[in-house]
């Protein structure tokens, strides 16, 4: 690992600057250095997903206990060989970097981008999302057992709808349910989809679940299913993202069997303990984008 403050370091054929690489990222002793080392042994597993789509950084200059920003706009000193696209919304055009190798993966780190956020579509159908998610938020009352729950009960709904969701920790004190789908329906189009799903849940499990979006009004005991994450130009902390929490925790892929069991905690899968599970399971989602999904009967329930 490198641990010099600084070096200059050739990847792929392309030259990067690391910096400050004795910088603390995480209270517990792990530097830039750890954060860069990790997303370049990550690599193999995490390219795969966002490849071909639009990231944004969630950026920590001075580590998880410092300030931190969203950075969507490819910075004007960003080096020549990164690869963009720029994307209408309403008001302006935003240049977006996309991420295809190490290097990039690796010069993203190098700019305190710990958590990597990415579009839910890919560049070359970029209005029709190729994944929709479930984000399961507890309430400040709300317990880890009751995420796990609420999961169980939006499994047998897609089992349903004969539907098949790809669960993962957040990282933080969530889960993550991806759902492939064909990139032929809109934004819009799957926003709906997965509110009609959302909305099952919290009426079959009302004491639970709960699709309040205003927070003062959302009840802490409940578990939040968030389905808005679908809406054009969200984008969602990825498989294998590191998250800015004490422990370093790593948003990881989990078998239903698991959830049925309660048989882990958030803080389990972290930058220390990801690889031994790779191992042992290798990766859980590898055929999460081989296996697209048609919505057209929910949407037509809705």
């Amino acid at each position: 690992m490198v641990t010099a403050a600084a070096q200059d370091v050739k990847i792929e054929g392309k030259n990067i600057k690391l910096s400050n690489l004795d910088k603390l990222i995480w209270p517990e002793g792990l530097t830039k250095a750890h954060l860069i080392k990790y997303y370049t042994d990550i690599a193999p597993y995490l390219l795969p997903y966002i490849k071909d789509r639009p990231l944004v950084m969630k950026r920590y200059p001075n580590g998880i206990e410092g300030d931190f920003f969203y950075q969507k706009e490819c910075p004007d000193y960003a080096p020549e060989w990164l690869k963009t696209i720029p994307i209408r919304h309403s008001d302006k055009v935003v240049n977006y970097i996309t991420c295809e190798d190490i290097a990039t993966l690796v010069w993203l780190a190098n700019q305190g981008c710990i958590e990597i956020h990415a579009w839910l579509s890919k560049l070359n159908q970029i209005e029709y999302p190729d994944i929709a998610i479930l984000d399961l938020d507890p309430g400040e009352q709300a317990s880890f057992q009751h995420v796990l729950e609420v999961a169980l009960v939006i499994k047998k709904v897609l089992d349903h709808l004969k539907l098949r969701g790809y669960p993962k920790t957040s990282g933080a004190t969530g889960i993550h349910i991806f759902i492939p789908l064909r990139p032929v329906f809109s934004f819009g189009q799957v926003t709906k989809a997965m509110g009609l799903i959302a909305k099952a849940v919290a009426d079959t499990f009302s004491e639970k679940a709960t699709i309040e979006r205003t927070v003062a009004k959302r009840d802490p005991q409940k578990v939040y299913v968030d389905y808005l994450q679908n809406t054009r130009g969200k984008s969602m902390a990825w498989t294998y993202g590191l998250r800015p929490l004490p422990g370093a925790p790593v948003s990881t892929p989990v078998m239903w069997e698991e959830i049925e069991k309660f048989s882990f905690l958030p803080g389990d899968f972290n930058l220390h303990t990801i690889f031994k599970r790779l191992k042992y399971f290798g990766d859980l989602h590898r055929d999460l984008c081989q296996n697209p999904q048609d919505i057209s009967r929910v949407l037509k329930l809705v």
